[in-house]
């Protein structure tokens, strides 16, 4: 066999172009229209005097731009009316966690983007925004001569990773090349830590308000087997025709593989792994960014078995690849789960393959055949030494991790009586800078409350504060929103471009205080997301001020007066509040709702409104009507 030429593997690596002559003239035929129709890719050349093996590159912008992003929503919708129309629309199943007979067994592998500025073997940057192939060295794209120098400053959000899924740390850990071949791979060669990683040995616990299963209980704990350091792969960027473009701004950034042991029996419960993991990694200054935005993906092992022989081997488990949702992770489960278990039921085998898994599909697809260890024939990377780890700095890492999310969420229960789900929303949303967010709000109120804003009496003020931080403000950006889609600009030291925390605690504390009604205190919401506060108006009290905003109440007598009117002519209606079975609240409402029309909307509150009225119809209305009877 001949030697293949260095310049005949850079025109095959840079640019797709396959030499004709060799032991490679047989399949050239083969293979051209293979090459024609798979990666493109266009890199700037080097400069020539540049000789540094590790030199950042940037490339010239492609000929034509990528098409825009149809966002995931979108997405998921007219996946589903694709599947509505071919008449495969997704059985609704009001229990579809578990099948009679059947056992469920799920492992999960999650790869994160680690939170670096460089990538894990040279000294390019990482991007995630720029153009592609601007941020590019040698060794990324394997040119010959260059090799892997491993960026120790990569080490310290895997460490906080791991610490955060309470795993032991490994004071001597070793790289690994795996090899494959695919486009996304230069070097024909993953490196990662297969056999000894840096992190052994962890568990995570997920309660019932993380989402698991009703069948779990009151909580599962699942063990983390290990977790890995390696290299991401180039991203790929389909297009029209089988055409293929290479973005190697990815390749070489470094990645953090989680897996766990098979002790997930729920599909819900897997997703609400994944999800908390995403939530950990954040709070811990380890992830890039989420599902959402590609920096963190799932691999699912899924296997079925008799139920009722608990102690039988696990069935013959399959995998699904990059999973980029929680839900997919859930809904690709389940199909796998169904489908596994419709082979067996018919006589068939359960084949060890890799699956794949499109949004808003019914089932899954096969890829290829599971390639087994030998393989990737998997052995120890020559051209880098072992990673030894000081216990001084995982001592010292520890001690600077801060609170975690779980007891953040139970302190958010515990002090300001928030529920489950908005305390984990809070915690959860944009990466953890919502949160921050919040506490500064809650310390900008309670400056204002005074010297005793720790007593009971300011807990409607917190309580009113969470609510517009999760619900208001959503509602600004929100799809209904002619601002749909914008970034309400949350900061990592926990303030907002768009809606700063001095004007929303000042909204909050008039509001907590009635010196505006809730209508008002929307408005004046939107007037700081429009900017209105402060290029036209420097302050929310100077707004109020100009614009005559503040609350002027109607005393107590005149609220009765009012309520009085609005029950004229609706004697029907009045009767229906004596001797009910059950409370007519609805009817309460429809008499409130005739006060507030009647009387100057701008001096009356809604729910002293509805106590005033109820308590005329209570003590006055009603026993004259049974006086009567």
């Amino acid at each position: 066999m001949l030697r293949v030429r260095v310049a005949s593997l850079s025109r095959y690596l840079l640019h797709g172009q396959l030499s004709t002559r060799g032991c490679l003239g047989s399949r050239a035929q083969t293979l051209s229209g293979v090459i024609r129709n798979s990666t493109q890719c266009q890199l700037t050349s080097w400069s020539s005097q540049s000789r540094a093996v590790h030199t950042e590159t940037a490339s010239s912008p492609l000929d034509a731009s990528p098409p825009p992003v149809t966002p995931l929503r979108k997405q998921l919708k007219d996946e589903a009316k694709k599947q509505k129309i071919l008449g495969k629309k997704k059985k609704k199943n009001a229990n579809n966690q578990v099948v009679d007979g059947w056992e469920l067994t799920v492992g999960i592998e999650i790869h994160a983007q680690l939170n670096t500025a460089r990538k894990l073997f040279s000294p390019a940057t990482t991007s995630f925004n720029d153009d592609p192939n601007k941020h590019v060295a040698y060794f990324d794209i394997a040119t010959p001569g260059s090799q892997p120098i491993f960026q120790k400053e990569t080490l310290i959000p895997a460490l906080r990773a791991a610490l955060a899924l309470n795993c032991s740390i490994e004071n001597v850990s070793r790289f690994d090349r795996k090899h494959y071949f695919h486009w996304d791979q230069p070097s024909g060669y993953q490196i990662t830590q297969y056999y000894e990683p840096f992190a052994r040995d962890g568990r995570i616990t997920l309660l019932p308000r993380d989402g698991i299963a009703a069948e779990d209980g009151d909580g599962v704990s699942v063990g983390i087997k290990q977790i890995q350091m390696e290299q991401d792969t180039a991203k790929t960027l389909a297009q029209p025709g089988d055409v293929n473009w290479i973005d190697f701004n990815r390749v070489g950034v470094p990645l953090i593989e989680i897996i766990t042991l098979p002790d997930i029996h729920h599909p819900a419960t897997a997703a609400a792994l994944v999800r908390k993991v995403q939530v950990m990694l954040n709070a811990a200054d380890a992830c890039v960014s989420g599902m959402e935005t590609g920096g963190l993906r799932a691999d699912v092992n899924v296997s079925v078995r008799r139920s009722h022989d608990p102690s039988a081997r696990l069935g013959q488990r399959t995998e699904i690849k990059n999973l980029s949702s929680f839900k997919a992770v859930e809904d690709a489960i389940i199909a796998e789960r169904d489908r596994q278990i419709s082979v067996l039921e018919s006589g068939g085998v359960i084949e060890s393959e890799t699956r794949g898994w499109s949004i808003g599909s019914t089932e899954t697809r096969r890829l290829r055949g599971k390639e087994g260890e030998v393989d990737y024939r998997y052995m120890p990377d020559p051209d880098l030494a072992p990673v030894i780890i000081g216990s001084d700095l995982v001592d010292s890492l520890r001690q600077g991790m801060g609170q975690l999310p779980d007891a953040e969420v139970d302190e958010l229960i515990q002090q300001f009586g928030l529920t489950p789900k908005d305390a984990l929303s809070l915690v959860a949303l944009d990466g953890g800078k919502r949160i921050e967010y919040f506490w500064n709000v809650v310390n900008s109120l309670a400056e204002r409350f005074g010297a005793d804003s720790g007593s009971p009496q300011y807990l409607p003020g917190f309580q009113l504060a969470a609510n517009w931080i999760l619900h208001e403000l959503g509602r600004l950006v929100s799809d209904r929103s002619e601002h749909a889609g914008q970034d309400l600009g949350f900061t990592e030291d926990g303030e907002c471009h768009r809606v700063p925390v001095r004007h929303l605690a000042d909204i909050l504390l008039y509001l907590y205080e009635r010196k505006i009604t809730a209508k008002i205190a929307k408005e004046l919401l939107w007037a700081v997301f429009r900017r209105k506060i402060p290029d036209e108006y420097p302050t929310i009290q100077a707004a109020a001020n100009q614009e005559n905003l503040w609350f002027d109440e109607l005393s107590k007598d005149e609220y009765a007066k009012l309520a009085l009117a609005a029950v004229e002519g609706q004697d029907e209606v009045v009767k229906q509040f004596v001797d009910y079975k059950k409370y007519p609240q609805g009817k309460l409402m429809f008499l409130v709702g005739r006060m507030i029309r009647l009387g100057p909307e701008e001096s009356i509150d809604p729910k002293e409104a509805e106590r005033i009225m109820k308590a005329v119809l209570e003590e006055k209305l009603v026993p004259a009507i049974k006086a009567q009877s």
